[in-house]
């Protein structure tokens, strides 16, 4: 109930009009404020006036020039980067290592027989085209199993293609192997028409791998290669991996190295150590990997001196003699240095030690603190990321490498319906389209000994760098910037402000009091315009409404004028209604005196 009183005071306010306009808003605003310059618009003389105006504007630009700028600054979110060097005990790094070799040849010969037929072929035939000589089948009586027929199934859905371009504009595709498209043939004789008339010259050959694309048009792509033997060991790696995607993971595992076979010695620090001390995964590039201090069942070993006597030493048998033959060129182990509870992502950030040698590995320690959003695109722990981590199964952290992945995989899935083998496969039935990508050039080293490797692990310094970002503008500095430069410019302070915001109130305020009263004019034109005579008084709107037997005596029109029929009454005359215009209260005063009422 107070509140509508309140209101209706309000109103009754607004019918009176506006107490000022916006000429003495603008007079009194100058007057009272505290800011430099306005005082002076209205209290020099004419000529002072006018400059007084130009140089409170051109200052006021200024200010509001700067403020534009001071904000833009903010909004870009800068950084600075601060580095610290710090001592303290650090934890050992988690440490994997993996075979060059994914399985033992041993243990995979049967399934990857027919390929090694096709790929001992496939070089013979390249071979003799980079020697400028006819492609054409060895001797009958050559040593090699020339009658035997070969399973080209495989050979079919990759194929090993030769590129002559001896015409660069007509480029010509040849195949090494002269089939039908039914899975079977021999291998090609003299005969061949394709086959028979290559005799260019070694640099305008290139070796190429084709991959068709059989979904709706049948569409094929050539990956060419420079070198023929990079060439033979990418697509021995496709149609390898594709045989041994079929074999279960438990029995993948079983054709691996094993720890106790390929650990021989182990000791940190002082401390001996052994096979049992590492945590084994299944690596899809390297099969059996094994990680020493990964910190997933236990806390992570602590390193308190630096040097070689104080880290990991460790002596890996590879068994050199067990490798596939065309599945890797390099002999050694591939290990990583990564932080615990992270995957390790080998083929990114992996470094061969070679066989045969001793490999010392010193560590520095640098960490790095990026902010998150605004100040950058960067993640804190991956969750705001919208692609699903593959990685979570292995419960390790969040890594670009993971997300890499993870984005790739779902990206195959979204275009194609099929996921990359070598990367983990969301959930379903899968069959395995398998795709590669270009290998690291690592330096190939084959030594001629038993595949010993003993490695030396060890912090080089006792001490991290710590490369933190910070955020270069704060709400404090915008803040204290718009102050400094209000007040330089204008002599202002927040009141100052305030005191302007007070008089845009004000202004909104008599707009919309000036609207109320042009509205309420127009309504009065239009209650006018509905009595074109002399409009009737309070008293007789009353009388007509609440007396219905009431009428408006016609002063133009006597009784003799007018004659009864016979037998009707005669009119009743009018009675004039008392004058209500001398018992009218002025409701204003009402309201007053409400408002004194409740004031007391």
């Amino acid at each position: 109930m107070n509140f509508k009183r309140y209101f209706i005071r309000v109103l009754h306010r607004l019918q009176k009009g506006p107490g000022y306009t916006y000429k003495e808003l603008l007079v009194w605003y100058c007057d009272n404020t505290n800011t430099h310059g306005p005082k002076r618009i209205i209290r020099e003389g004419p000529k002072k006036k006018v400059i007084w105006f130009f140089l409170t504007l051109l200052f006021a630009s200024l200010v509001f020039w700067q403020w534009g700028i001071l904000i833009d600054t903010y909004l870009s979110y800068s950084v600075s980067s601060s580095l610290s060097i710090g001592f303290k005990t650090m934890k050992f790094p988690a440490v994997t290592v993996c075979n060059a070799s994914p399985y033992k040849y041993s243990k995979v010969r049967h399934l990857l027989k027919e390929l090694d037929e096709l790929t001992e072929a496939a070089l013979e035939r390249i071979l003799q085209s980079k020697h400028g000589a006819t492609i054409s089948a060895p001797p009958l009586n050559s040593s090699e199993t020339v009658s035997q027929q070969l399973d080209l199934k495989l050979w079919n859905q990759i194929p090993l293609v030769l590129i002559d371009e001896s015409d660069p504009d007509h480029p010509v595709i040849i195949d090494l192997f002269e089939t039908d498209q039914s899975g079977s043939g021999t291998r090609p004789n003299n005969s061949s028409p394709a086959l028979s008339n290559v005799t260019s010259e070694v640099k305008k050959h290139k070796v190429a791998v084709k991959l068709c694309h059989h979904k709706d048009i049948p569409q094929c792509m050539y990956w060419n290669f420079t070198s023929a033997a990079q060439a033979v060991t990418e697509w021995y790696i496709l149609q390898s991996t594709s045989i041994l995607s079929k074999v279960p993971l438990q029995e993948r595992i079983r054709m691996g190295y094993q720890p106790e076979d390929m650990i021989l010695a182990c000791l940190y620090g002082a401390e001996p150590c052994s096979y049992r001390n590492f945590t084994q995964i299944y690596h899809p590039d390297h099969g059996n990997c094994y990680i020493f201090n990964w910190g997933m069942d236990e806390e992570a070993l602590i390193s308190s001196n630096p040097g070689a006597e104080f880290g990991l030493k460790l002596i890996l048998d590879i068994s050199q003699q067990d490798y596939i033959p065309y599945l890797t060129s390099t002999a050694g182990a591939r290990l990583m240095l990564h932080e615990q509870k992270s995957f390790p992502f080998l083929k990114d950030q992996g470094i061969y030690a070679m066989s045969g040698t001793e490999t010392s590995i010193g560590v520095l320690v640098d960490e790095l603190e990026r902010m998150g959003y605004p100040y950058s695109d960067c993640t804190m722990n991956g969750s705001d990321v919208p692609v699903k981590n593959l990685y979570n199964e292995y419960n390790t952290s969040y890594s670009i490498q993971a997300c890499l992945r993870s984005c790739f995989q779902a990206q195959m899935f979204e275009n194609c319906g099929c996921g990359h083998y070598l990367f983990p496969l969301p959930e379903g039935d899968w069959i395995f389209h398998i795709l590669s990508y270009e290998r690291d050039l690592s330096t190939n080293v084959t030594l001629d000994r038993n595949g010993i490797i003993k490695l030396n692990i060890y912090f080089q310094e006792y001490n991290y760098r710590t490369i933190s970002e910070s955020a270069a503008t704060t709400i404090v500095w915008l803040l204290s910037s718009l102050g400094g430069q209000f007040g330089f410019w204008m002599g202002g302070s927040v009141l100052c402000l305030i005191e302007f915001g007070e008089i845009i109130i004000d202004f909104l305020w008599i707009t919309i009091i000036n609207i109320i009263s042009w509205c309420k004019g127009l309504k009065q034109k239009r209650a006018r315009a509905q009595y074109p005579d002399t409009p009737p008084t309070v008293s007789e709107l009353v009388e007509a409404h609440t007396n219905l037997g009431f009428q408006h005596e016609d002063t133009n029109i006597t009784p003799c004028d007018e004659v009864p029929p016979p037998g009707a009454l005669p009119p009743e005359p009018g009675t004039p209604p008392p004058n209500y215009d001398s018992l009218r209260v002025d409701p204003r005063a009402g309201i007053d005196s409400d408002s004194d009422a409740e004031a007391s």
